[in-house]
């Protein structure tokens, strides 16, 4: 062959392979950037196709939209992910997770009112570093709920023990050797009953009057007709006829949250419902801007069960931008409806001029995020609870395990930081929208909020166990950060709350500050509770602590009957080491009730008047 020949079959082979090369290219280009609707079918109860979506998952790039027909649809924890997670206000640990997406620019979940049923220890729903996610039209449940749920048919004190019925006839459960066994899932089972309160059997709501307890059966019979008999000695046992929940022992009673999600943003949840979850139904974790729109957490119609999720419905840490939640259903969490905070970090010591080694203190936070390079901190020099005026700039965090982290900042520490003085990220903290939503039927706080940025709560219907809406930073416990700033209530109508056998209120104002801090400080500011209709048998409707500018105004308040007040000799308003407190024409109709107890420090700036 002549070398012009050569040259030109040469010459058309390199072509060939360039064009190959340029279509592989051009191929995997179009994975990465253009958006295939993956369809799913129903398949029914009891099967599974977690590996189905699993292989969805992996084989999509930047972008994944997967579609659910209206039906049921079965996953099981045998093919799920196995990963360790770190979770806040969780259980740490192994995890199966189902949905496992990370790393995505645009993700869609979208089902026509499908229901998806999970089964045993199962995290349905991880988004980790995502961005442009939508989640909607489908519906939470599990085939056997991990609750054990019984009618109270009898209560002998003298020998201390209570029969129950189970209610629920998917529960499973067994008494081997004096011992309940149960869910017995899976090999399965809760050390103890643990974690229990008492229902009413026809609204579903704690019992009046009622508080949780921490159940220790020293011995469990099975009687004639279904019957389950559990010895335990009780102060208060739960009354003839009630529904008595329990949800298990501490240490395995948050598996995990139904959604879970991390440092993503522009998140849109629409039509979604759990009906049940092994923690709480919605956490979030480091997001930026999030909406949960005509969503919520509550029973499945007719459900024989009294709980929903077993830890709080929605819960915000360490969020920015915008959080709105509209037109949702928060009923029957063994929680708060939200939460909404930041977190404390103590300092352990100074390692050197610009680093600080901090801890993370409660238990249920150690393992998670508290900053990232670049974000801004505010320091809480003791005893002043108050963030100081110098903010430092985060360089770098070096982890050193789960608790400790060494923070290197840019500029110098100042030169008062000392060990036991606390750190709260300026950076990430949201401003927040809820608005004709339903919080009721749950244990705890239909509201709990500590967040710097504007709080707007309006046109909703709230009845609480404990207090409607609470603001509390906490600098001990669970270290929960931090003050607000600028709270609306309004417009909001407030029924049947504060009912539990503790002392709360309406609208309950109280930081929770550490021994080594000034309790007498200012630490929230700039709070209207304006135009609310309030329906209550308890007297107490706003309880301040340490608050600079409180405007209650213009409420109607109407005194009911239905129950028997725990705190009748408490006042309308309670106040304490307070500046700046406004309480002007609110109405109130019911017997005659003390309206007001106000220390002097508090006095001196209040204006009372037109009521």
């Amino acid at each position: 062959m002549k070398n012009t020949q050569i040259k030109k079959v040469m010459f058309k082979h390199i072509s060939f392979i360039l064009i190959g090369v340029s279509l592989i290219l051009t191929s995997c280009s179009q994975k990465a950037t253009t958006s295939q609707i993956i369809n799913f079918s129903p398949n029914g109860q009891g099967g599974d196709i977690t590996q189905e979506i699993r292989t969805a998952i992996d084989n999509s790039s930047k972008t994944l939209h997967l579609h659910f027909a209206a039906g049921d649809y079965s996953f099981k924890p045998d093919f799920a992910s196995d990963h360790y997670e770190a979770i806040i206000n969780h259980d740490n640990g192994l995890k199966k997770i189902v949905f496992n997406i990370q790393d995505f620019d645009n993700v869609i979940i979208e089902g026509e009112n499908a229901d998806f049923y999970f089964h045993g220890q199962e995290m349905p729903f991880q988004f980790k570093r995502c961005k442009n996610v939508s989640v909607s039209g489908i519906r939470i449940h599990w085939d056997i709920p991990f609750l054990f749920a019984g009618k109270v048919v009898a209560v002998n004190k003298k020998e201390g023990w209570r029969d129950l019925k189970p209610v629920n006839p998917k529960g499973q459960w067994k008494i081997s050797k004096g011992r309940l066994l149960w869910p017995n899932i899976d090999g399965f089972n809760f050390l103890q009953l643990g974690s229990t309160l008492a229902f009413t059997a026809d609204t579903k709501r704690p019992v009046d009057g009622c508080v949780d307890h921490f159940t220790q059966e020293t011995k469990v019979e099975k009687r004639p007709n279904g019957i389950v008999r559990i010895y335990e000695k009780m102060k208060v046992y739960p009354p003839v006829g009630s529904i008595l929940n329990s949800k298990g022992d501490k240490a395995n009673d948050r598996y995990a949250p139904a959604f879970r999600f991390c440092e993503s943003s522009n998140i849109n949840i629409k039509n979604v419902i759990v009906h049940h979850a092994l923690g709480m139904g919605y956490l979030f974790e480091f997001c930026e801007n999030i909406t949960l729109d005509h969503s919520g957490v509550y029973l499945e119609k007719d459900s024989p069960e009294v709980v929903s999720s077993t830890a709080d419905a929605t819960h915000f840490a360490n969020c920015k931008g915008q959080i709105t939640m509209t037109h949702c259903r928060f009923e029957n969490m063994l929680d708060d409806g939200t939460n909404v905070h930041g977190t404390y970090v103590s300092v352990n010591k100074k390692v050197d001029e610009h680093t600080l080694r901090v801890a993370l203190m409660h238990q249920e936070q150690i393992g998670g995020t508290f900053a990232m390079p670049n974000d801004s901190i505010w320091f809480i020099h003791q005893p002043n609870p108050n963030r100081i005026k110098e903010i430092g700039k985060i360089k770098n965090i070096s982890i050193i395990n789960e608790k400790y982290q060494d923070i290197t900042f840019y500029s110098p520490i100042p030169e008062s930081i000392k060990a036991g003085d606390l750190l709260e990220n300026k950076t990430w903290n949201p401003s927040l929208t809820i608005d004709h939503c339903i919080f009721r039927n749950n244990r705890a706080r239909n509201i709990i909020i500590k967040t710097p940025k504007p709080i707007l709560i309006e046109e909703n219907e709230l009845s609480s166990m404990m207090s409607t809406i609470m603001l509390r930073g906490e600098s001990y416990y669970w270290f929960e950060s931090g003050a607000v700033c600028d709270v609306m209530i309004r417009n909001n109508h407030i029924t049947h709350s504060a009912y539990c056998a503790k002392p709360h209120a309406i609208l309950y104002v109280t930081p929770r500050l550490g021994e080594h801090f000034n309790h007498h400080a200012y630490y929230d500011r700039n709070i209207s509770f304006i135009n609310n209709t309030i329906e209550n048998f308890q007297p107490r409707i706003v309880w301040a602590y340490n608050v600079e500018g409180l405007t209650i105004k213009g409420n109607k308040i109407t005194q009911t009957y239905e129950t028997i007040p725990t705190q009748g000799d408490a006042a309308q308003y309670e106040i304490h080491d307070c500046k700046d407190i406004i309480i002007e024409n609110n109405i109130y109709k019911g017997k005659r009730v003390k309206t007001l107890s106000i220390d002097d420090k508090s006095k001196q700036t209040l204006v009372i008047k037109n009521n």
